[in-house]
């Protein structure tokens, strides 16, 4: 086995058996090219088979030593996922990072917006500009739904069922979720929908793509990222903003406001509660009202 058919067959496996999206693939993958790409330029005599933990050291140590601690340990991570798919494969008998400990590293709490910091960068957009209505009705998308960037993207015409009032997301690994619709962010996207996009020509690959750009594809992530920038420069917010801060705000404003943990980890599609649980730690003022209301002997 050599390393290149190795990757091939463990992106593949990272794919198809454990439905995980094309980015997440990529990534992956870039682990195990650096490890790759190392092991050529030092002339290590290992395979994937052969390659043991102390050669496995001596690349970490001499690739990621320049790292932060995040980075390395989202390396070494990579590295784990790689050689229990070839354990489990049978390709291995041992996985030789098992010793290889990771560098500690603390949760970094998600940055926020304040609701009125969220109300000024939509209220920022130009809707006189042709795709003002579209910027406006992206920004609401983002905070009203607590979508991720990909999620706006791929968003079609069919999965709006606001009759129902809610939207139809396909989230990472193609995984879908139903998430519901604010009748403020529904108003914002019939606006766009009806009143700009109606008007548009759709290129044929994306006429079931609800945000389009102003050539009738589909919009890019950085797109997103500068309309995010822009407005939230032209609001007068300091803060380092980009579109996944519309996301956390939308969780921290939920559960600030009362919303069950579960409820959210629905909405925002996350496989465990502990992903959701961060948000616990953004702001507790909240948690003494739950101990007062909800308490037997309050």
């Amino acid at each position: 086995m050599n390393w290149q058919n190795s990757l091939i067959d463990y992106k593949l496996f990272l794919k198809i058996e454990r439905g995980l999206s094309e980015n997440t693939v990529v990534n992956y993958g870039l682990d195990i090219s650096k490890l790759i790409k190392w092991i050529d330029e030092h002339s290590v005599e290992a395979s994937p088979i052969s390659i043991t933990k102390e050669q496995l050291q001596d690349f970490i140590y001499t690739y990621a030593k320049e790292l932060t601690a995040s980075s390395q340990a989202r390396l070494i991570s990579g590295l784990k996922g790689y050689f229990e798919y070839l354990v489990f494969e049978d390709y291995r008998k041992d996985n030789p990072t098992d010793l290889i400990e990771a560098p500690k590293v603390g949760r970094k709490l998600p940055d926020t917006l304040s609701e009125d910091e969220v109300n000024r960068i939509i209220d920022a957009v130009d809707l006189s500009r042709p795709q003002g209505e579209r910027n406006r009705a992206i920004l609401e998308t983002l905070y009203g739904c607590g979508l991720r960037v990909s999620e706006v993207l791929n968003l079609k015409l069919s999965d709006l069922f606001f009759d129902e009032g809610y939207i139809l997301v396909t989230g990472k690994g193609d995984k879908q979720r139903f998430v519901p619709i604010a009748p403020i962010t529904q108003k914002y996207i019939e606006i766009y929908r009806d009143q700009i996009r109606i008007h548009e020509a759709p290129k044929p690959e994306f006429k079931n793509i609800l945000f389009l750009n102003r050539r009738g594809a589909q919009l890019t992530r950085a797109m997103i990222f500068t309309l995010v920038k822009q407005h939230t420069q032209k609001a007068g917010i300091k803060k380092k903003i980009s579109p996944h801060t519309f996301r956390h705000s939308f969780a921290t404003h939920l559960l600030q406001n009362g919303a069950d943990l579960r409820a959210i980890q629905q909405m925002l599609g996350h496989e465990s509660i502990t992903t959701t649980e961060v948000y616990m730690h953004v702001d507790r003022s909240h948690l003494a009202d739950v101990l007062n209301t909800f308490h037997p002997r309050k």
